[in-house]
């Protein structure tokens, strides 16, 4: 059985949630591994519309089990607000839903910290969702972090006084005011109770299905461009958005990964600060960010929207080592007149092909675009690629081209069924025959 990794390959966003509800009868859990509630899920069927923001996407699938991973941060009470809008819907997640003792807790504290510093920034901000994911994660990595199985550990009480200190601290530097201690014990103690039957050493647990020949599917949040190694940095999220985020965020050997889906929509969105090479600021971007729907799920930000831009797909198509792409949102260009494709930037008077690693290179560079005529035709709901308007059809096999994989399905609507499936030996491999049509 395949273990797979569904990965964007842009700024996030790129519609990852579908792709895993869609795929997951397919396999027998979903991991998420990194990131925190700054991500945000979306999966539409029916008439049922979720929206999820730290557990995995396949909770809504009857008996899925759920695991988050060692590489992520987590906010309590932002997770059982998750679990109980979702036993209100009637999908229950107990018994199903597994949390590794090795995440780390996102504090009170955290999330002031990271609003605190946004507002002390003014013009210069990164843009984060003001959650305290950065600070979470700085914790970890400063090794002052608080892990999820640490709730129970017999000196808590004095660790956590000292997390208080030293961030506390740092927002009275920022005039920002500082969480009581004493309740920031009153949540601990609390969360300690409710996640308790959730805990489990999920590595071990992994490593357990496998054995028994189970199979895993690794959903990715936000998405390659966000990677702390390899996205535009430092405009960027805090963890492994990548490929190799899915081994070392849930402790499944990189031996164990069979291949990796990448997502792609047909163009591009970011959201926050940072370069953005063929970004609309005009009518065709205020076209695609309306009828998109291009809004946050989890902050209802606007998204910053453009052409589809190949230089970003290569090179995520390199990291990840990207064996497949579901492109989505093809039905939202249904009624352009003329269609730009970025196949590389001028950067002074040279032609890159490949992404800048410089800030400088970045601001400085220009799209570079080729010219598809639009196809003027809905596509909205068909699950027949040789009935897409020819348009369609060429601008699929050029993006194929320039990206350098194929495209295995295409999502033609904001609803699981409304997805297209291609006949395909990669897509097949990736699911290990298990997907039907």
């Amino acid at each position: 059985m395949a273990n797979t990794a569904i990965i964007g390959m842009q700024w996030g966003d790129e519609g990852k949630g579908k792709i895993v509800d869609l795929l997951c009868p397919a396999f027998d859990a979903v991991v998420r591994f990194q990131g925190g509630n700054n991500a945000g899920h979306t999966v539409r069927f029916g008439e049922h519309h979720f929206a999820l923001h730290l557990i995995p996407s396949g909770i809504l699938r009857p008996g899925m089990r759920c695991v988050l991973g060692n590489g992520m941060v987590i906010p309590p009470d932002a997770l059982f607000a998750e679990v109980d809008k979702l036993a209100a819907a009637g999908i229950d997640s107990a018994g199903r839903l597994f949390i590794s003792r090795r995440a780390h807790v996102i504090l009170p504290l955290h999330i002031a910290l990271d609003q605190a510093r946004e507002r002390a920034s003014g013009g210069g901000s990164i843009g984060t969702t003001a959650r305290g994911i950065g600070p979470a994660y700085e914790a970890k990595a400063s090794r002052f972090g608080l892990r999820v199985g640490d709730l129970e550990a017999s000196d808590f009480d004095a660790r956590l006084a000292a997390e208080h200190r030293r961030i506390g601290a740092e927002l009275e530097r920022l005039e920002a005011e500082v969480p009581e201690l004493a309740t920031l014990r009153e949540h601990c103690s609390a969360w300690r109770e409710r996640l308790a039957p959730m805990l489990r050493d999920t590595e071990y647990l992994l490593a357990h299905w496998m054995r028994e020949g189970k199979s895993l599917l690794f959903e990715g949040a936000q998405g390659t461009l966000l990677d702390l190694d390899h996205g535009t940095y430092p405009y960027v999220t805090s963890s492994s958005a990548s490929a190799a985020g899915a081994c070392t965020g849930s402790g499944v050997a990189p031996t164990r990964l069979d291949g990796v889906l990448g997502v792609l929509k047909a163009y591009t969105t970011r959201v926050g600060s940072g370069p953005f090479v063929t970004e609309l600021e005009d009518e065709t971007g205020e076209y695609l960010r309306r009828r998109g729907n291009e809004f946050g799920t989890t902050t209802g930000r606007p998204r910053r929207c453009g052409w589809f831009d190949a230089v970003v797909a290569r090179h995520s198509r390199l990291i990840n080592g990207v064996d497949a792409i579901a492109l989505t949102k093809l039905d939202v260009m249904d009624a352009l007149d003329e269609i730009q494709i970025c196949v590389g930037y001028r950067i002074g008077e040279r032609l890159c092909r490949d992404l800048p690693s410089s800030m400088d290179d970045w601001q400085r560079a220009k799209p570079v675009y080729v010219r598809l005529p639009g196809w003027k035709a809905s596509t909205e709901g068909n699950l027949d690629f040789e009935s897409l308007p020819e348009n369609a059809r060429d601008y699929i096999s050029t993006l194929e081209r320039e990206v350098g994989s194929p495209v295995a399905a295409i999502s033609t609507g904001p609803r699981r069924e409304e997805t297209l499936i291609r006949a395909s030996t990669e897509l097949h491999r990736l699911t290990s025959g298990r997907l039907t049509e």
